[in-house]
């Protein structure tokens, strides 16, 4: 009870910043979201070179491969880093690899840049950083592991909340996993779960030069306003880098923004002219900028299908890019359009809620049951956490009958023996196609928290290419599949009960978890 009572200086939630949408839907196929390039960079690719996967094991054999081969670099952000006999292997991976990569030079080109959360990975006397520092002592020069703390926990705050609840007060839940040129975007952490049984969605996209110049440069930005792993187990921030948690906080959020928006801005300057030599001129049929693009025309391998735009959220630094875009995609998708919308934890923002209700679009959300919910089985108060969201869900869909959209917003329950539910992601089907143009995959939850408190990033990918829509369509049909529709009745079974102190702490609590 008093842990929840340490939390009372942050249950008041702050009023968003209700932000215009930045620019309405152009009429015409994939091209219609072409206004994304407005916020954030643009990198045309063949559809060729993405990947879509479907198992925990496929993810976790790929990143063994994907390790083993890096020559260049290896950039893995995530929430932690596992404690078990599977994480350790990948740890013998790195060290295998740069162990390699030594011999064969003398000098290692090869650097390991790892991002984790810092009371995430710090949580229990083994964890995430016990697990690293034998590579850092064994090779300094070529391995960084930051670990981001978030700067609203501090003061007295951070002194009385005790561990694994302080991580509701914000977290680094980036989840981007990069080996030279390869990219894996996902929503999968490094744990054996995520391994095995735990269900994610995982995306590769292969021989992508800009999209991995770009996430390594997103990774060491807010490396670079994180605390340094040491050799000792200590931590230290950079030298003339303001402390998140001891320095002042409004210098600290200033600079960790500009530093995350140069990356940002300078991708899309860089995508913009790149699209203007290889685009605009031919279009415009000028034969001076022909020539002078026939070079640059002639590196690439084929013209782009497919496009893939980063979305980032970071509310505790002020960028809302994630939010902003996903809300105008909500807010634009015409009458007959489906959505198919997939959260681990659903807890949806109200503004999500509101334009999900308000809108004109199908929406088949795809949550877990309460038995394959994360939290199933968890000691103490985080044991009642699959209640509080079968409460959520139950007021969610009381809202959707009290306005009689049952035909129009239906939600279906993830259930799968001996599984777990941790997929989410977007995809969107055009009025008339049977297949989807449009999905997002990355961190994000489409909660308060994702929204508000936690470090976020995913990618919205935008194709014309029908294998690569069929793929994707394939991919959400697999996990609808193990899904049933909930109905009134749904809420009528004994697993369903909600005990009364939930329910009135639930509204507390809602934007912790």
């Amino acid at each position: 009870r008093s842990s929840w009572l340490l939390l009372a200086p942050l249950l008041t939630p702050p009023v968003p910043v209700i932000t215009a949408p930045p620019c309405s839907l152009c009429p015409e196929g994939a091209h219609r979201f072409q206004w994304i390039r407005n916020l954030v960079p643009e990198f045309g690719i063949s559809s060729s070179h993405v990947k879509v996967l479907s198992s925990p094991a496929e993810f976790y054999e790929l990143l063994k491969v994907q390790i083993k081969t890096a020559k260049q670099r290896v950039v893995m952000a995530s929430l932690y880093l596992g404690t078990g006999l599977l994480e350790q292997e990948l740890v013998d991976c790195l060290e295998e690899t740069l162990e390699k990569s030594l011999q064969a030079k003398g000098s290692s080109n090869l650097k390991v840049s790892i991002l984790l959360d810092y009371t995430r990975g710090s949580r229990g006397r083994k964890n995430s950083r016990t697990m690293l520092i034998p590579l850092l002592q064994r090779f300094p020069e070529q391995v960084r592991v930051s670990l981001f703390h978030t700067p609203n926990l501090r003061g007295l705050l951070r002194l009385l909340i005790p561990e694994r609840f302080n991580e509701t007060i914000g977290l680094q839940h980036i989840k981007v996993y990069l080996f030279d040129d390869n990219v894996i975007l996902s929503g999968a952490n490094l744990s054996d779960l995520y391994f095995t049984n735990r269900q994610d969605r995982y995306v590769l996209l292969q021989d992508s030069p800009e999209i991995a110049d770009f996430f390594t440069e997103l990774v060491d930005a807010i490396g670079d306003v994180s605390l340094q792993l040491q050799r000792d187990d200590t931590v230290q921030m950079m030298e003339g880098m303001v402390h998140p948690y001891q320095g002042d906080k409004v210098a600290y959020c200033e600079i960790a923004n500009r530093r995350v928006m140069e990356v940002i801005n300078s991708a899309r300057t860089r995508q913009e002219l790149l699209h203007a030599k290889t685009f605009h001129s031919s279009q415009r049929g000028s034969s001076l900028l022909s020539q002078q693009g026939s070079q640059a025309s002639g590196s690439l391998k084929t013209e782009p299908d497919t496009w893939i735009y980063p979305l980032i959220q970071m509310k505790p630094f002020g960028i809302q890019i994630d939010e902003m875009v996903t809300e105008t995609l909500l807010t634009e998708a015409e009458r007959d359009a489906r959505i198919y919308l997939s959260t681990g934890y659903f807890n949806l923002t109200q503004a999500y809620m509101d334009l999900i209700l308000g809108t004109r679009a199908e929406y088949r959300i795809l949550l877990a049951s309460p038995e394959v919910n994360g939290f199933f089985g968890a000691k103490g108060v985080a044991g009642a956490i699959p209640a509080a969201y079968v409460y959520i869900e139950h007021q969610f869909y009381s809202e959707v009958c009290y306005l009689h959209q049952q035909e129009r917003v239906q939600l279906q329950e993830y259930s799968r023996a001996g599984w777990t539910f941790h997929a989410k992601g977007l995809w969107l089907y055009l009025a008339g196609s049977d297949l989807p143009c449009l999905t997002l995959i990355g961190s994000p939850n489409f909660g308060y928290r994702s929204v508000h408190r936690d470090l976020e990033a995913q990618v919205a990918i935008v194709t014309e290419n029908k294998a690569l829509q069929q793929q994707l369509h394939q991919e959400q049909e697999q996990l609808y599949l193990c899904s049933g529709v909930v109905s009134s009745s749904t809420f009528e079974q004994p697993n369903r009960y909600v005990k009364l102190w939930v329910k009135l702490v639930t509204p507390l609590i809602k934007n912790f978890f």
